[in-house]
């Protein structure tokens, strides 16, 4: 096979290169995996700025917002004012196969898009929760997790789908409706953490500092606002080069994220859209929980102030 072909007038080249050493993943094989799974993983980029995470041969990957001066001037844009660096940012939407496929031959692996859509990427269309192991090989313990936040949303009244990271972690997903402004989803976030965490505390913490997680599963509340997530199908630059996998929650436990591969993944969907086919019309989040959530600190502002306090101390008891 060459290593140059067109595809959707996308010129694709050097496409028997290795991503990397250990990504034992071609760019042709992941060409050939994102068209694959192109009907599956546009939904969740459609009209949402798009970050990409790019490895280029001889440089350190990169996670990349502005699109590239050389951009086709067919990939659709939206510019986003930046705050912390004061200029415009122009992302990326990809919203068709062509552009999918055009981003692939710049060897953008990784899918991060915005929780909500270019017209207002504050405006959350999901609440997620992003369950994070102590360590690299405690899935079960995530997974563990996992079921508590199930039981946690099913307590409140909600329900949501739930993927593998493609790293080491879990994400649940609630659709949420257009009722209930930014901050409440932030705090119905929050909520959700805390009541996982008190199901079950000796696996489960909200603690934001690492130090004080005691190598519970962290229940990371802190997506939203103008964050982004790895897309579901996504695939992730890690060893073997995993793909963010959806999953039933009665499969959670038969399963290990290095099971789902650019490579393997396709198979395992066996024609399905599990994605779409398990997540939940948007919901109403319900009073009580956004009560309860505005109670709670934010983490990474509880975080800083704790650092700051636990800094002070350090330094009057060396005096």
């Amino acid at each position: 096979m060459g290593t140059s072909e067109q595809r959707d007038g996308v010129d694709l080249t050097n496409l028997d290169q290795p991503l990397t050493p250990e990504a034992n993943a071609t760019k042709r094989d992941l060409v050939d995996y994102l068209d694959a799974v192109a009907d599956r993983l546009l939904p969740g980029l459609v009209d949402r700025p798009l970050t990409v995470l790019r490895v280029l041969r001889g440089r350190a990957p990169f996670m990349q917002k502005n699109v590239p001066k050389y951009t086709p001037d067919w990939v659709r844009t939206t510019s986003i004012w930046a705050e912390a660096s004061h200029r415009e940012v122009h992302y990326a939407l990809c919203n068709d196969r062509r552009t999918l496929l055009w981003l692939a031959n710049q060897r953008a692996v990784e899918y991060h898009p915005t929780l909500g859509l270019a017209e207002n990427i504050y405006r959350p269309t999901h609440l997620i929760l992003d369950l994070d192991p102590p360590g690299d090989d405690d899935f079960p313990a995530v997974v563990a997790v996992a079921h508590l936040v199930r039981q946690a949303l099913a307590d409140s009244g909600l329900s949501g789908a739930v993927k593998t990271s493609g790293a080491k972690g879990i994400h649940v997903f609630v659709p949420v409706d257009d009722t209930a402004p930014v901050e409440d989803v932030a705090a119905a976030t929050r909520a959700l953490a805390a009541r996982a965490e008190a199901l079950d505390p000796t696996i489960a913490t909200t603690a934001f500092i690492v130090e004080d997680r005691a190598g519970k599963v962290f229940v990371d509340s802190t997506r939203a606002g103008g964050a982004t997530v790895a897309a579901a199908y996504s695939p992730r630059l890690r060893p073997g080069t995993p793909v963010s996998f959806p999953l039933a929650w009665s499969d959670l436990d038969r399963v290990s994220p290095a099971d789902f591969t650019v490579h393997t993944a396709l198979a395992a969907l066996d024609g399905h859209d599990p994605w779409a086919e398990s997540m939940p019309a948007p919901q109403r989040l319900p009073t009580d929980l956004v009560e309860q959530g505005r109670t709670i600190p934010v983490a990474r502002v509880a975080a800083m102030h704790e650092g700051k306090r636990r800094a002070k101390a350090r330094r009057t008891a060396a005096d």
